[in-house]
């Protein structure tokens, strides 16, 4: 209660707080009370004594320290069902993130992934622009050299034309 009374806005709390003190005091009172009757020291003439003159405002006092007993206890409930409601709400919260960190970690790996295999696949087309680069070279060397066979046999075509006409 007192944590209660602490936690609510200051013209409210110092009224709670003032009736909170005068219970803990009403309740030690009664506790002493309690004790003095109840232990084996007091004999059984002052238990009835005090029993009897107090009989009257013993039960006016008993009901209104019921009564506000009564309504401690219902806030005292009331607080813990407020406890309770933001443990669950916290655990759930817990839960939530947990998923949430889940689902991030397993995009994690799935980047990671697409990531080691992009440097795969970039791999693979250096390999193959290497290799057409190479063929393109080898294709321009041999067109050289087919058109340079072409050449040759055509003038030794036509050398040996020219050598057949002069020689006729």
């Amino acid at each position: 209660m007192d944590l209660e009374a602490r936690s609510l806005q200051p013209n409210v709390k110092a009224m709670l707080l003032a009736k909170l003190r005068e219970y803990k005091s009403d309740l030690n009172k009664l506790k002493r009370e309690f004790k003095r009757i109840t232990s084996g020291d007091v004999n059984q003439a002052s238990r009835v004594e005090l029993l009897e003159a107090g009989m009257a405002d013993v039960h006016s006092v008993s009901a209104d320290q019921r009564e506000r007993m009564t309504m401690s206890v219902e806030r005292l409930n009331q607080s813990g069902d407020r406890i309770k409601e933001s443990r669950r709400t916290m655990l759930e919260t817990e839960e939530l993130g947990v998923s949430i960190l889940e689902d991030l970690h397993q995009q994690r790996q799935t980047l990671l992934h697409a990531h080691n295999k992009l440097h795969g696949v970039d791999d693979a087309i250096d390999k193959s622009k290497k290799v057409l680069t190479s063929m393109l070279r080898r294709m321009t060397r041999n067109k050289w050299i087919v058109g340079s066979v072409i050449a040759a046999l055509v003038m030794a075509i036509i050398f040996i034309i020219l050598f057949k006409i002069s020689h006729h």
